[in-house]
């Protein structure tokens, strides 16, 4: 937790798990400090800091509204369920407070317009919590796929982002009640895959969206598991697969005419705690350099150094930003919430198409 005056200073609404590792990403980041954190009572929030031992300075209240009313707050993070963002998002904006939204940042684009509005409204920076995009890694792999000579053009992406956390959370989780996280699965990992499918295509929406036959909806109508093709103008597609019924696995794989880059951990590197991350990367260029006994190269191992864990690069540059725009040397920067905005547009359009019987769904750029 920093101690320079000009920190930007973090309220947290809600003391959900992901509360926990944002606390420490707050801290471990620079100019970046934990002012408030507030719930539905003031027990619950005073129960979560003295069990997460948060400094004492920290302000504690027994009301989200109380975070907002907090003069002393600069920024919000607001891991509530997702049926809330729209509600609370808007309130912290009305307030001039920058947010720090958890992802999946709407229950769909209509609300997450509503956010995006107030924020642009009330001058105040936006970002979703999408945590691996702020990795090191990340920009390295986007070289690679850069590279003309080594990868050539892309083709084709596949992206999956699965976990089993078992029957009690498939009956009593938030992620699966409707009026909670009624996206369910589609909002809890896809949004993942998808985010990612964009990253790699350098954030440009597909021209149509078709869901897989075959996705799982519980007896609320909530989605458990699915899946999606996505194809663009020029040739390239896309699919992904989301579920709480298999196996934990975080792939991504992108195809280029002469190169491919794979990874199994895109979400959360393994090595995370060990300061650095890896990727899978290999091209035809390689072919003159096979082992003895191999029948095509071994793909190149790269590993990527970083300073912070990637929760505190996005806490660090997020906190970067606001401290621009309250110097004024800035307007709150765009790309991040056109970003949210075009993952939400793609993941309504995967939930259209299932709900219309697995029919393409156009999208309009």
């Amino acid at each position: 937790m920093s101690d320079d005056e000009t920190a930007v200073r973090f309220g947290i609404l809600g003391c959900a798990h992901i509360s926990i590792k944002l606390c420490k990403a707050i801290s471990q980041a620079p100019k970046a400090t934990l002012q408030a954190i507030g719930s539905r009572s003031l027990e619950k929030a005073a129960a979560f800091a003295a069990e997460h031992g948060l400094p004492s300075a920290v302000r504690v209240y027994g009301s989200y509204e109380a975070v907002l009313e907090d003069d002393e707050v600069d920024a919000v993070y607001i891991p509530l369920p997702t049926g809330l963002h729209v509600t609370w998002a808007v309130r912290a904006a009305e307030r001039r407070k920058h947010v720090l939204l958890e992802k999946p940042a709407a229950m769909n684009v209509a609300e997450l317009d509503r956010i995006l509005e107030a924020c642009e409204a009330h001058g105040v920076q936006f970002m979703d919590g999408t945590m691996w995009v702020h990795h090191p890694r990340t920009a390295k792999m986007k070289e690679a796929l850069f590279d003309a000579q080594r990868f050539g053009q892309l083709k084709w992406i596949h992206t999956c982002l699965t976990y089993n956390p078992g029957p009690e959370f498939l009956k009593n989780s938030i992620r699966v009640k409707p009026d909670l996280d009624g996206l369910g699965a589609l909002g809890d990992t896809g949004w993942y895959c998808i985010r990612a499918i964009l990253w790699a295509v350098d954030n440009e929406l597909p021209k149509s969206v078709l869901a897989l036959p075959g996705a799982i909806l519980n007896e609320e109508g909530v989605i458990i598991s699915c899946g999606s093709s996505m194809h663009w103008e020029d040739g390239r597609s896309a699919t992904f697969h989301c579920s709480f019924l298999s196996y934990v696995t975080f792939d991504v794989t992108v195809l280029g005419t002469k190169g491919c880059l794979r990874l199994h951990d895109f979400a959360l590197p393994f090595e995370e705690s060990f300061g650095y991350g890896t990727f899978l990367e290999s091209s035809e260029l390689d072919y003159g350099k096979i082992e003895p006994g191999r029948w095509c190269p071994k793909p190149n191992e790269h590993v990527v150094e970083t300073e912070f864990s990637q929760d505190v690069w996005m806490v660090k540059e997020f906190a970067d930003l606001v401290q621009k725009v309250k110097r004024r040397e800035m307007k709150p920067k765009k790309a991040w919430p056109v970003l949210s905005r075009k993952t939400q547009v793609v993941l309504d359009a995967v939930k259209e198409s299932i709900e219309r019987g697995y029919q393409p769904v156009e999208i309009m750029s």
